[in-house]
């Protein structure tokens, strides 16, 4: 199965979807299609297929639209070799599907302050829209360091991936952001999965 994706290679969500295709061992089976998603001007060759204009966006053979990043890594999960999911064992896979929706919820808070910083004109920023977004981003870190640890530090599920792009989001946009000082456990485990072949073939440019 070979699948066409709209992609940005700045964008965190289609980081996790590329992470996933080189962990399962189908990157070759998937074509990327350049894109000029954007939260103002949209690409309505996206909008085409995915009525949101956001990416990742992935077509199957018949041009059905599968989106969004969740979606597409379990597909992407779907396509690899059986026996080795990124998703777990039944007793598992709630907690994998919730570490992922943390991670894509930080990145969420993450897109909304970027936008506000470089997107929205000076004159028209809210810094407490800024101050209430980035707040969410650490309480975020704060339960990867606590609560959600533990799940790291086994298999590179797609729990784990999502907090990858997280950390990896951080570095790449908000270099100023000290969050090593104060998650000292998530530190030492962003620099061991930061020297896995998939983490390193994905790093964000643009």
């Amino acid at each position: 199965m070979t699948i066409r994706l709209f992609h940005s290679p700045a964008s965190p969500y289609v980081r996790k979807v590329m992470i996933a295709a080189h962990e399962r061992g189908v990157i070759d089976q998937i074509e990327l299609l350049a894109s000029a998603a954007g939260p103002v001007k949209r690409d309505m060759n996206i909008v085409r297929h995915n009525s949101t204009g956001k990416v990742p966006c992935a077509l199957t053979k018949d041009d059905t639209p599968v989106f969004d990043s969740r979606v597409i890594c379990q597909l992407i999960d779907h396509m690899g070799a059986p026996g080795a999911s990124l998703y777990g064992d039944t007793a598992s896979r709630i907690r994998i599907l919730t570490l992922e929706a943390l991670g894509d919820a930080i990145l969420d808070a993450c897109l909304l302050c970027r936008y506000e910083d470089v997107m929205r004109p000076a004159e028209l920023r809210w810094e407490d829209w800024y101050a209430g977004q980035m707040a969410k981003v650490d309480s975020g870190l704060d339960d990867l360091e606590g609560y959600w640890f533990d799940d790291l530090t086994g298999p590179f599920h797609a729990g784990a991936i999502a907090a990858a792009s997280v950390l990896g989001y951080l570095d790449f946009r908000f270099p100023d952001k000290d969050w090593r000082a104060t998650h000292p456990k998530l530190k030492d485990w962003f620099a061991k999965v930061s020297k896995r072949d998939s983490v390193i073939a994905t790093m964000p440019s643009g």
